[in-house]
């Protein structure tokens, strides 16, 4: 049409003007926001893949509903990019991920139409029928959406919040984005069931349903016909038997084409005229309109800055904790039948993708049910095997109950490799590694061990699993290893250096390098003091208690929450130890920038042992 205008972002008012953009016009919107998103992403690093299978969607659904007055919960929120483009955030989007700029993830204090906080998965459901029961309870008619993908039904909590929302009689629309990915290929029973319904022939009639039931419906910008909602025959339409979703209590409306737009608007048209809880069960493609995110979703899920032509990240890791420990784990399960691997959805994240293949049938990917993974884990040792869970420090939280309840009461053997644990980076408060150490030092039965180098690693791996009882803990942080220290006297254990000075400096982990940086800055200054790296580092030990008592001040830095660290155990019964660890979150950044305003850098922790010294 030679009158075709071209949809401009930056001068629309959003998500309003939305409304007013014919098909034509929104297909050329789509077309320009995966640009943006391939062109930021390509820069800044962070969820890609997941983000262009959800462009048309996320238009589709501020088109029929209206944010802020509507509310929209996104689980995990990986997938939520095109929803702050669309509620003009464009003009920052290029500060995505960065220090002082927007949030990978969903945040209420960084936009109104941010309506719950989001970072881990299977939340959404109970999340929105909450702000569904109290807007019904306000006597607004306004709905909830919940935005969640397959692979989050592979959580538990999902299925408490469907439990209860299906009965609630709320405005609440649950849309299941479906493309059979969560980060890694979705597993188990669930995923089967829903592809089932993925390709089922008898349920694409529910698009020729909604089209009949609604071809004289205005979609946008006039009241909707108030005589569909009550028509019997329309309800029947859109909900067809035999899904789990209708046994508990929901309307099905689906599957839609996800990258149809008016499909996807006259199918979310009809789950907002029923008037009670609603599945909208959506086919995306994870990685849409991009090659490479298309052919390896896996790999684009979350990834570094990348090069958009071929598609390859700038740098590739030729090493890593999490890549040694995986190896390390093939070489010790060679000789060890008894070894088990278990991951949440994260085998290539973990570094178990080296196990997965050479011995599969020892290997248990049980998708994003870390609850399920902790207490799996107590069944297997409970005849003998040895289980190693290996989990992202963030998402371990969600086993804390199991880890009581399940392990740490009958003193169970399993060993539970904590993967980015301490500062993670750029993902923020929701996933930085920061609440192990407290949590886990507060179990009976536990030991927690946290090397500093990958020989450390290796060495910590192979005690804890030949420890004879308890939980055993090894946790790591994410990358690579950058320690140059003598690694002639590696141990699990400590080690201790007396350089003849009243002033002892103690840590553990990665941190434990920036203590000797600082060590070598500090030299020219003469300012000489002795040093202390915990390898082990719960339970505490009268030794170690035995060596602070030695010395008129003791500083300990470590890259963990404050209250409940390991510092803040040894304060309580050594009153000369100070404790630098990390107050309160900590949001999104580059990590060697969110280490050092946390005072965890060589020249920070340099400046606290200069101040000391000259006490």
């Amino acid at each position: 049409m030679s009158d075709f205008i071209v949809p401009d972002l930056r001068k629309m008012k959003l998500p309003r003007d939305l409304k007013k953009l014919d098909y034509k016009q929104c297909e050329a919107l789509c077309s320009e926001i995966r640009q943006i998103l391939i062109d930021t992403v390509s820069k800044t690093g962070g969820h890609l893949a997941s983000n262009l299978g959800t462009v048309e969607l996320t238009l589709a659904i501020h088109r029929v509903f209206e944010s802020p007055k509507d509310k929209i919960v996104w689980d995990v929120g990986h997938q939520a990019y095109t929803h702050k483009l669309l509620t003009g955030r464009l003009d920052r989007f290029n500060t995505l991920r960065q220090e002082d700029g927007l949030s990978g993830f969903c945040r209420p204090d960084e936009s109104v139409h941010d309506a719950f906080i989001s970072g881990h998965s299977s939340n959404s459901v109970s999340a929105a029928l909450g702000i569904a029961t109290a807007m019904k309870l306000s006597g607004s008619s306004r709905h909830t959406v919940a935005v969640l993908g397959d692979g989050a039904f592979t959580g538990g909590l999902v299925y408490e919040g469907l439990n209860n929302a299906g009965k609630s009689e709320t405005n609440l629309v649950i849309i299941l984005n479906h493309n059979e990915m969560s980060i890694s290929k979705n597993v188990g029973s669930i995923a089967k069931y829903l592809s089932t319904l993925r390709t089922k022939q008898s349920y694409h009639k529910t698009k020729n349903a909604v089209e009949k039931t609604l071809d004289k419906t205005p979609l946008v910008g006039k009241p909707l016909i108030k005589a569909i909602k009550s028509s019997k025959k329309a309800v029947k339409n859109v909900m067809l038997g035999s899904t789990m979703f209708e046994d508990l209590g929901f309307a099905f409306v689906g599957p839609l084409d996800g990258h149809d737009l008016e499909d996807l608007e006259k199918g979310l048209t009809a789950a907002k005229l029923l008037g009670k809880p609603v599945v909208v069960h959506v086919n995306t493609v994870k990685g849409k309109g991009y090659a490479p995110a298309e052919e390896n979703p896996g790999e684009f899920h979350g990834i570094g800055s990348f090069e958009i032509t071929t598609g390859n990240p700038d740098v590739v890791p030729a090493d890593s904790f999490s890549t040694v420990f995986g190896k390390e784990l093939v070489s010790l399960a060679r000789k060890n039948d008894k070894i088990c691997a278990i991951t949440a959805a994260m085998k290539y994240g973990t570094g178990l993708q080296y196990f997965a293949k050479a011995f599969p049938e020892r290997f248990f990917d049980v998708g994003i049910a870390e609850e399920h993974a902790v207490t799996f884990c107590g069944g297997l040792a409970s005849q003998g095997m040895i289980p190693v869970f290996a989990v992202y420090s963030s998402f371990l939280q969600r086993g804390y109950d199991e880890l009581i309840h399940d392990l740490s009461i009958c003193n169970t053997h399993a060993v539970i490799c904590v993967d980015r644990a301490g500062i993670v980076g750029e993902d923020g408060e929701t996933h930085q590694g920061l609440f192990d150490v407290s949590f886990l030092s507060g179990m009976p039965n536990t030991t927690v061990y946290s090397p500093s180098c990958y020989g450390e690693l290796k060495l910590c791996l192979k005690a804890a699993i030949d420890a004879q009882n308890g939980i055993q803990v090894v946790r790591y942080p994410k990358g690579r290893s950058n320690q140059v220290f003598d690694r002639g006297d590696l141990n699990t254990d400590l080690t201790y250096t007396v350089n003849g000075s009243r002033l002892l400096v103690i840590s553990y982990g990665r941190i434990f390098e920036n203590v000797l940086k600082a060590q070598e800055m500090l030299h020219n200054r003469e300012v000489v003091f002795d040093t202390l790296k915990l390898v082990k580092i719960f339970p505490t030990e009268q030794r170690v208690a035995d060596i602070i008592s030695r010395y008129d001040a003791v500083l300990f830095f470590e890259e963990s929450y404050k209250y409940g660290s390991i510092s803040e155990k040894y304060s309580a019964v050594c009153p000369n130890v100070v404790s630098f660890a990390i107050n309160g979150f900590v949001k999104h950044g580059e990590a060697h920038a969110l280490l050092d305003e946390c005072g965890l850098s060589a020249e920070k922790i340099a400046g606290k042992i200069e101040e000391f010294y000259n006490v």
